[in-house]
């Protein structure tokens, strides 16, 4: 990742796990490294990173679950690194999804008025996204990540070998954000997974690796042009995520609707209400919720969430809400998304009133 001074490597190799000392620096003197995991990943992936570092280590083990994300695990969490003595050089290291990387890397920014962690991402969805771009955050009772703080990694440790113990579920929920990618910006990408998918989400190890390092390529180079969000490029890898953390919130944050499947259902969202505007063509339209569906992914608005007011006021405390309007990121056409900057709402919820009754 190019980034100045903030620069660091992602390293994308099967049987990462186990060499992972050779890139994680240990903590001066005999103090441990501290690991942050949860009670999902421990029993999978925990003794082969231990075994990988070769040094003394403590682990820290929260809950599973979106939920997670929350100022009552962040305390709980923040207080255990002080309790550990964590200094600012040493090295945190989150192993897990979206949710423990998220947390542990803001914990990090806070802790001590900035420490180092590394990411070690446990699912596919992590691994293509999450863990890249320094992104961190916490939920909140008004919506999702709206607490959180850009802070960078030290280094992404990224080993696909772990992905044939994620449930198939999961890995559907991750193939979302690889098709993101293409949506946004790569069309030929996009056609690769048409004709790829299948193999990905059957554990083909050169399929999977393939759509691992292209994410991170297309995320690391849009990062690099926008960190911190504030010229408007970085924006297009929310695409899908403004509907998507609607619906996530009308549900919960609970496992009736993991992210990337919101992210599945937001992506087919912002086709259809691009091509209802006349900015995309309706058979594009229509071929992203084909493939969507064909992934095992929802391209509609699940069950329990059919409150196209609700979904509206959801949308309003999308973190990139300027001055009332929400902007939305839209289609002219698969591999070129853009910054639609302001949305007419009241046009929004007729579109959610005709997606709730279709």
């Amino acid at each position: 990742m190019a980034l100045g001074a903030g620069s660091y490597d992602i390293h994308v190799e099967a049987g990462l796990l186990d060499r992972a000392g050779e890139h994680v620096p240990a903590p001066a003197g005999d103090r441990p490294t501290v690991i942050v995991t949860d009670e999902i990943v421990a029993p999978l992936h925990l003794e082969r990173l231990l075994n990988g570092l070769g040094g003394p280590a403590e682990t820290i083990v929260l809950p599973a679950g979106e939920r997670t994300k929350s100022w009552s695990q962040l305390e709980r969490l923040t207080e255990r690194l002080l309790e550990l003595g964590v200094e600012r050089g040493d090295h945190i290291l989150a192993l897990g999804g979206g949710v423990i990387g998220d947390l542990t890397g803001f914990a990090a920014s806070i802790l001590r008025r900035g420490c180092r962690f590394v990411q070690v991402p446990t699912t596919l969805l992590a691994q293509v996204d999450s863990s890249v771009g320094g992104k961190t955050a916490i939920n909140s009772a008004a919506g999702k990540n709206l607490v959180g703080a850009f802070h960078q990694p030290s280094a992404v440790l990224i080993d696909p070998a772990v992905l044939a113990t994620l449930p198939d579920r999961e890995l559907r929920a991750g193939y979302a954000e690889v098709v993101k990618y293409g949506l946004l910006g790569d069309a030929d990408f996009y056609a690769w997974c048409e004709a790829n998918a299948a193999a990905v989400l059957a554990g083909d190890d050169a399929a999977q690796a393939h759509a691992i390092a292209v994410s991170c390529r297309a995320k690391a180079a849009v990062v690099a042009a926008d960190e911190r969000e504030t010229k408007g490029r970085r924006a297009l890898l929310n695409l899908g995520h403004t509907f998507g953390h609607a619906l996530e919130a009308e549900l919960g944050f609970s496992g009736r609707l993991l992210h990337g499947e919101a992210v599945a259902a937001g992506m087919a969202l912002a086709a259809r209400y691009s091509a209802r505007l006349g900015l995309m063509a309706p058979g594009e339209a229509t071929r992203i919720s084909e493939h969507v569906r064909a992934a095992g992914l929802p391209s509609t608005i699940p069950d329990g969430a059919r409150s196209p007011q609700r979904l509206v006021q959801h949308m309003r405390q999308d973190k990139k809400a300027a001055a009332g309007r929400v902007p939305l990121i839209l289609m002219r056409r698969i591999g070129e998304a853009f910054v639609y900057p302001e949305a007419d709402m009241e046009d929004v919820e007729r579109f959610l009133t005709e997606e709730c009754a279709a």
